[in-house]
């Protein structure tokens, strides 16, 4: 299961992110659109050395050696204007992901290790943002078997199982998490119907 950052600022971030990261996060989307360099490695520079490795960096990709990350996401506009292919990125890289929002862009990436297809479901977090084709009826189009398919948008603690059941290989969450009350406590319930369903598919 990934979660992505809030882009805004939230309120005992990175205590929450810690407390996230302590129950079992795998990966956490660094994804902070409006941050300057500066910003961006002040907030980095707060999160625990112990979880860089399951750190993301969406933005500022330059910062990532210093602070041992070498897991990168690049944005859809992003991918189309890389000129050399990612598989030659120069900096040390674990991991690559990128964002799709159609199944004939992801069936189309190479060199990539999962990829983000949205929204699912309307989004929580982005308003009026919601899918123009059913994307349960798209996953019967897909043929890349190489790039993890990662499902993003309005996907909370109802509808986990659904969308893994129809094919997602897993699930990214946002607004489920930053807009709830108690994000700890809705992560673990997420993070518990996903841990089952890999359970009963063992």
């Amino acid at each position: 299961m990934i979660l992505i950052t809030n882009p805004f600022f939230i309120e005992d971030e990175i205590d929450i992110l810690h407390s996230l990261l302590e129950e079992g996060l795998s990966l956490l989307h660094i994804r902070k659109p409006d941050f300057s360099e500066l910003e961006m490695a002040q907030f980095i520079h707060q999160i625990k050395l112990d979880f860089r490795a399951n750190l993301v960096l969406h933005h500022h990709h330059q910062l990532a050696e210093d602070f041992g990350i070498e897991r990168f996401h690049f944005s859809e506009k992003e991918r189309n204007n890389l000129n050399d292919s990612p598989a030659r990125f120069s900096k040390p890289c674990r991991s690559l992901s990128t964002s799709t929002h159609s199944i004939e862009d992801f069936n189309a990436l190479e060199n990539f290790d999962y990829a983000f297809l949205s929204p699912v479901f309307t989004s929580i977090s982005k308003e009026n943002y919601h899918p123009d084709k059913n994307l349960f009826e798209e996953l019967k189009s897909r043929t890349n078997q190489q790039t993890k398919m990662i499902a993003l948008g309005g996907i909370d603690s109802q509808n986990i199982q659904k969308v893994l059941e129809k094919g997602f290989n897993d699930v990214a969450l946002l607004g489920s998490i930053w807009k709830n009350e108690n994000p700890l406590k809705q992560f673990k319930l997420c993070q518990q119907i996903v841990l089952s369903h890999s359970q009963s598919q063992a």
